[in-house]
């Protein structure tokens, strides 16, 4: 799966991350990759993260190209690129969500 998204430059998290040169908290990447894993595999909800690495920060106006692999044993791999340069990379813990019975 692939999804991109653009880090607007009027984000209210970058207010006061940092002031005079603005990143993404990586809280509000984790966010948009969750929500993109989750909208990508509707059956499964995120219960966790595992092994992720920031290699680089989000800049306003930045977009992250992310790379989704279906999950397996629970594990779907992440990666995401700025321009070809990896930002970051790893795992979330996904689990099949339940359904009620009628």
């Amino acid at each position: 799966m692939h999804a991109t998204w653009t880090l607007d430059p009027e984000h209210p998290a970058l207010a006061g991350h940092f002031p005079g040169h603005p990143v993404a908290p990586g809280v509000v990447v984790l966010d948009r990759v969750i929500a993109a894993a989750c909208a990508q595999f509707p059956g499964h909800a995120c219960v966790g993260v595992r092994r992720m690495k920031f290699l680089r920060p989000l800049r306003p106006g930045e977009t992250l190209a992310l790379e989704l692999e279906a999950p397996r044993a629970g594990n779907a791999r992440i990666r995401a690129t700025v321009g070809g340069e990896l930002l970051m990379e790893g795992q979330l813990l996904m689990s099949e969500r339940l359904t009620e019975a009628p």
